[in-house]
């Protein structure tokens, strides 16, 4: 069958196992860090007594989700160039010269994943924040009475509260753990950082879009579209057997 031999050619292909391994890589970067971010910086600000300083930080860590991903994308490569800011600050530390970072394959992964805290980590939060209000507050005035700590309070009131709402969220960014922000790649990459930056759906891309090979590139991209099926599956039945939270 043409449509099976598509993903036969896809599997055997010599460039799958570096899609592959890119995806699964940049994906676990995200979640270890971009995915944990916003809880962290939603529980500081829910520590914080003033309220004018509290919406100040609220409204600057919302506004980078505001800018066009072309003008972010921008902003990053004007900033890891070699004369770029970093590198100014890198130089001025180390005494040794700059370099474009995103010409180096060894950093890509890095600089992509610190865009997408800088850019969602302030909007991702608001769900988590959303979150705290639903926390009985008579559970503080009882722990301080108590004599808790605010790290104990966090630590046995916060995060119990916002745990069905971390295990909702998780289930459902590991229902695209195989999709990673290829927009942001796409415009970040180059044929120089292919060895680390090329995921899946950036090859998806150039496959139906520049070589115009629409059967093989929709193939690929069912293939991505089951795992992520698959695993999203298994999250939850997995969730559903150990914290009796899940989607359904």
């Amino acid at each position: 069958m043409v449509g099976l031999d598509h993903f036969y050619a896809f599997v055997n292909g010599h460039y799958f196992w570096r899609l592959l391994r890119n995806t699964l890589l940049l994906s676990a970067y995200s979640l270890l860090f971009e995915f944990t971010t916003p809880i962290v910086l939603a529980l500081l600000i829910n520590e914080v007594r003033s309220r004018f300083f509290r919406n100040v930080v609220q409204t600057v860590s919302y506004m980078p989700y505001f800018v066009s991903l072309i003008v972010v994308c921008g902003i990053v490569k004007d900033l890891t160039r070699s004369d770029g800011l970093v590198n100014l600050v890198y130089t001025f530390i180390s005494g040794t010269d700059g370099q474009d970072m995103l010409q180096q394959p060894g950093l890509f992964r890095g600089v992509y994943v610190l865009s997408e805290i800088w850019q969602r980590a302030g909007w991702e939060s608001i769900i988590y924040m959303a979150a705290l209000t639903a926390i009985d507050p008579k559970q503080y005035e009882a722990a301080r009475i108590d004599g808790a700590s605010r790290l104990r309070q966090m630590w046995s009131i916060t995060l119990p509260g916002l745990a069905p709402t971390i295990i909702i969220m998780l289930i459902l960014r590991l229902g695209y753990m195989l999709e990673v922000g290829y927009e942001k790649i796409i415009l970040l990459y180059n044929p120089v950082t292919y060895e680390t930056a090329d995921v899946i759906s950036t090859f998806v891309y150039r496959k139906g879009l520049i070589d115009f090979d629409w059967s093989f590139s929709s193939a690929v991209g069912l293939f991505n579209s089951v795992i992520n099926l698959a695993v999203l599956l298994f999250a939850n039945a997995l969730s559903r057997r150990l914290s009796r939270n899940s989607l359904w």
